[in-house]
């Protein structure tokens, strides 16, 4: 009975370890972005920089531990691991339940948000049983010899680095993200249909006899005149609704200020949009395929734009390359550019705000003859 039900447990532990990690790996860099929340609301900037290394390394350790538990393999050592793992997890869950600060952990990555709440529940269900695995740890032997589950871990390393790699450098192979394919930029910024607005009460504050006090619409008091110094309104919440777009913050600031969205992805034709983070050299190693398209679409009159959180640097990429006053750049919410460009650069190409296809930086010259294929447009009218 109890080796029932240690094997049940192993089997419990591990899968949902290794789903966790392989989900992660699918977008490590949701994973780093969700650690830079964490130690925003910590007040430790300072860690920012390294959190993709952490990003990377916690995935790598989750579903190796993921394996070995199934395996049996070693299971004093990733007995204790495991449990020091479930007990951090289970803080960090824990917090963002208690604080209200952060309302999604990231344990399943962007393809399952679990709410804090629930990612708290899972994580004490997992911490019990892998307490009962480390109560018992001496009684559990490994399933396979141990050059077998050598060979198996050895896979489970050289597996998780890949897939994290290729995800860096490629996109995430599952594309969980609202910027996905086929999606229509426009619609994703509106509310979902059905959706429940946020319920608040209008507050008003005022100052008489050096007190101050607050009053609803209905509460204003009778004898209201200029004895009443007005200091502020303001909207209370009441009830949180659901009524959050998919897409936030996604705005194209031009030059002079001016919000161009709309504008720009209300137009019928084809156009490319190249998105990034910043542009930290003048010549990087994409340069080249990005010049190849930039003139194939020139020659088809299909409207390149670029997009970055870091106005400056994208000015200085197009001037390097004689293209400041061919191409135009927009400004965006650093948020909202990481969220769409998971490789940096991403480019898009977009037909009346709807998402045809996009290609990371490394693999930009695929996008050529897809680009080729397409009919010549009539020129914008100036």
């Amino acid at each position: 009975m109890k080796k029932t039900f240690l094997h049940t447990a192993r089997l419990l532990v591990g899968i949902l370890f290794i789903f966790s990690g392989l989900i992660k790996a699918n977008d490590p860099l949701g994973l780093s972005y969700k650690m830079q929340e964490f130690f925003e609301v910590w007040n430790m900037p300072a860690l920012d920089a390294y959190t993709l290394g952490f990003s990377i390394i916690m995935i790598v350790f989750e579903i190796l531990a993921g394996v070995a538990v199934i395996l049996g393999w070693r299971m004093r050592l990733f007995a204790w691991l495991l449990l020091l793992l479930i007990i951090f997890f289970s803080f960090l869950t824990g917090y963002a339940v208690l604080s209200g600060k952060i309302r999604e952990c990231g344990c399943f990555g962007n393809c399952i948000p679990l709410q804090a709440l629930g990612s708290f529940i899972k994580d004490l269900f997992l911490l019990l049983l892998i307490c009962i695995l480390f109560i018992y740890r001496n009684d559990i032997y490994p399933s396979y010899s141990k050059n077998a589950s050598l060979l198996i871990l050895a896979l489970t390393l050289i597996l998780s680095f890949s897939i994290q790699w290729y995800s860096l450098h490629y996109l995430p192979i599952l594309d969980c993200l609202p910027f996905k394919l086929g999606a229509n930029i426009q619609e994703k910024m509106k509310p979902p249909t059905g959706a429940i607005p946020d319920s608040t009460v209008i507050h008003f504050v005022y100052e008489k006899n050096h007190q101050t006090k607050e009053y609803t619409a209905d509460q204003l008091p009778p004898d209201l005149d200029s004895s009443y110094i007005f200091i502020r309104r303001y909207d209370k919440l009441i009830r949180k609704g659901n009524s959050e777009p998919e897409i936030k913050d996604f705005s194209l600031i031009s030059e002079s200020g001016n919000d161009s969205t709309f504008q720009i992805l209300g137009k019928p034709g084809f156009q490319l949009m190249l998105i990034s983070r910043n542009f930290p050299q003048t010549n990087p190693r994409w340069n080249k395929a990005f010049l190849l398209l930039y003139t194939l679409a020139k020659s088809k009159n299909i409207p390149v734009i670029l997009v970055s959180s870091n106005r400056p640097e994208a000015s200085s990429y197009l001037a390097a390359n004689a293209l400041e006053k061919q191409i135009t750049v927009f400004g965006c919410d650093a948020t909202a550019v990481k969220t769409a460009a998971r490789a940096d650069p991403t480019l898009y190409l977009l037909k009346k705000g709807t998402i045809l296809n996009k290609w990371s930086y490394a693999d930009l010259e695929l996008s050529v003859p897809m680009l080729a294929g397409l009919p010549a447009q009539k020129p914008e009218l100036p």
